[in-house]
């Protein structure tokens, strides 16, 4: 069964900004650790984002901290990444994922997940 489905994603200009909603049918979604991870053409999947089931704790990679937003709404099981400022380096598909209660550095891993979605591809034209 399906238990992650990614949308918004689409194409935008360079500067433009986009939210990414990631539904979610799992039992266990208001006690995941959620997160985001993207992965461009002939590259390898990179982490963008994670947040903490309960929502108080945000982790943001390098290259997005200061652009993307990560929240979630646990009444409506979903997760979103508010996305401004977007680059064309951005441009890759996304996709959400799901794990266990976790918290701090693990969450930057991909191995902290055990249910992924689909993905949705965003591209940022220059």
């Amino acid at each position: 069964q399906v238990q992650l489905v990614e949308s918004g994603g689409g194409l935008v200009q360079a500067g433009g900004s986009l939210r990414l909603s990631c539904a979610a049918s799992r039992r266990t979604f208001s006690r995941d650790s959620m997160g985001w991870f993207r992965q461009a053409p002939g590259k390898e999947r990179e982490f963008v984002a994670a947040i903490s089931w309960s929502g108080g704790s945000t982790y943001y990679a390098d290259s997005v901290k200061g652009r993307f937003t990560i929240s979630r709404d646990n009444a409506k099981n979903t997760v979103y990444l508010q996305m401004n400022s977007l680059k064309p380096e951005d441009t890759a598909v996304y996709s959400c994922a799901a794990g266990p209660a976790l918290y701090g550095s693990i969450l930057y891993d991909s191995v902290a997940y055990n249910c992924w979605g689909q993905g949705t591809q965003v591209t940022v034209s220059s």
